[in-house]
């Protein structure tokens, strides 16, 4: 049952986390997480913006991009980039049993008292580990029904040590789960640079050497179960800054994509990734591919995971369109942009919507 104490947590009570409420058993929606009625996800109303049936995004066997039918994939993966911005990667070459562990220790470590989990809590948004909770809880004045770990992945030997160390395998399991997953990411940004320009160049070659060494944040997401969760988010629509997402996520729904207009639920499919065009290969393909707005609705009864990694280029590189991709018809439509730009964007504003992006289109 919910203690009085809890109904008029102060906002300090809301800094330790959705978890902790969840454990402490919050029974009613603090008024900290209920969203305006226009940010709500109106799933009942007679206009309701949210789409009736749910989506199986486009799947790619991955598998495949290594046999005859290369070019058909290719094709495949090119028009799920431009329609949804959003596809799912069945076999991917990853080992099932890492995926599973990756599953099993995240929720091992969200199952860890309090007191642990809050070792790693920073407002710094540079540090290598970060425990938080909602989007941005320095800045939102309407917090979301999420808590997260967000580990900085590069250089891998530099900031493991920082990583948890409770569970006793966490490091073990994640780093590993990291490489597989940057893996994965350079194959899927091989067959992209193909699907854009056709023929590899020194350029492509050189951009790929980029991305060897280039960024990967990797964020495990926690949603409790939540009383009232007409009232609120798990998360805001945004799009991902980077190249590429790619989402393991548990059977549990929870993740829309915003497609024609209307919130479509993805289907979770077991073992596989989904995997997303971020704010940078929007940019990267000066518009061909789109950064799609997503969200994730919270669920009553079930508690959910999912563990985004986020690629780029190195922190320091510039990203701008191809050249390959620019000429009198299609004429440059982005301003060059970096991370820093970037930080220094979400540092000053509470994010709403796809802004960064629109932040560096030339009109």
């Amino acid at each position: 049952m919910s203690t009085p104490a809890m109904a008029v947590a102060d906002d300090y009570e809301f800094q330790k986390g959705v978890k902790h409420l969840f454990e402490n058993g919050v029974s009613k929606l603090p008024n900290k997480y209920i969203l305006p009625v226009s940010d709500r996800p109106n799933v009942h109303k007679e206009n309701s913006n949210v789409a009736e049936s749910s989506l199986q995004l486009p799947v790619i066997d991955f598998s495949e991009l290594h046999g005859p039918n290369r070019s058909r994939v290719l094709d495949s993966l090119s028009s799920a980039c431009e329609e949804y911005g959003f596809f799912q990667v069945v076999n991917h070459g990853i080992a099932i049993d890492s995926i599973r562990s990756m599953i099993d220790v995240s929720g091992r470590f969200f199952g860890l008292p309090y007191e642990e989990r809050a070792k790693y809590m920073s407002t710094d948004m540079s540090s290598p580990v970060r425990y938080g909770t909602s989007f941005n809880q320095i800045k939102d004045s309407v917090f979301c029904w999420r808590d997260f770990l967000k580990l900085v992945c590069n250089p891998l030997s530099d900031v493991l040590p920082r990583w948890p160390s409770s569970p006793i395998d966490f490091r073990e399991v994640a780093a590993t789960y990291a490489k597989e997953t940057k893996w994965l990411f350079l194959k899927m940004t091989e067959a992209i640079l193909e699907c854009l320009g056709g023929a590899t160049t020194p350029e492509d070659d050189e951009i790929l050497k980029q991305f060897k060494d280039g960024s990967q944040l990797m964020v495990v997401n926690c949603f409790p179960p939540c009383p009232e969760p007409e009232l609120t988010l798990g998360m805001p629509p945004h799009s991902d800054y980077g190249f590429l997402t790619l989402l393991l996520q548990d059977e549990v729904e929870g993740l829309q994509i915003q497609y024609k207009g209307k919130w479509i639920t993805v289907e979770p499919m077991a073992n596989s990734f989904v995997v997303n065009v971020g704010d940078h290969l929007e940019i990267f393909s000066n518009g061909r591919y789109k950064s799609v707005l997503h969200r994730v609705v919270a669920n009553p009864a079930k508690p959910r995971l999912s563990v985004a990694s986020l690629h780029s280029l190195p922190f320091d590189c510039m990203v701008r369109p191809s050249p390959k991709l620019i000429d009198e018809e299609n004429p440059r439509r982005y301003k060059d942009t970096d991370f820093a730009t970037f930080l220094e964007y979400v540092s000053s504003c509470e994010p709403k919507k796809k802004n960064f992006l629109e932040s560096r289109k030339l009109t």
